[in-house]
């Protein structure tokens, strides 16, 4: 069972730029990036939500990874929204058992977009 939001994912076109308009328009400041990530094909920057550890992570793609095949489909915007749990395994466990497509890669759980009705969810573990 999620227990909150840990996190949501933005993709953006060209991350500096968008970091000035956090940072000028929102009052944003990152704490982490901008910082290349090749392995996940991104290119990302954390912005910190008050003092319980939660952010939004502005996401610009590196090549042809998930973040660039939904930039190129549905543009700018929310990617994923991160729910925390309190045990990984188990929470997939219990969603695959409810019904919900469970997409496991890398080490990461995803939840199917069509089984969040267009929100694609991800799994943190968080204790």
């Amino acid at each position: 069972m999620p227990k909150w939001i840990d996190h949501i994912v933005v993709r953006v076109k060209d991350l500096d730029a968008t970091l000035k308009d956090y940072e000028t328009k929102l009052g944003m400041k990152a704490s982490k990036g901008p910082e290349d990530q090749p392995h996940l094909g991104l290119r990302a920057a954390i912005l910190p939500l008050g003092d319980g550890g939660r952010f939004i992570e502005l996401a610009e793609p590196l090549g042809d990874g998930a973040i660039a095949k939904s930039l190129a489909k549905f543009g700018e915007g929310v990617h994923l929204v991160a729910l925390a749990v309190d045990d990984l395994k188990v929470a997939a466990a219990e969603m695959k058992g409810n019904g919900a497509r469970v997409i496991e890669t890398q080490g990461q759980v995803f939840i199917h977009p069509a089984d969040g009705h267009g929100v694609l969810y991800q799994l943190i573990e968080r204790k």
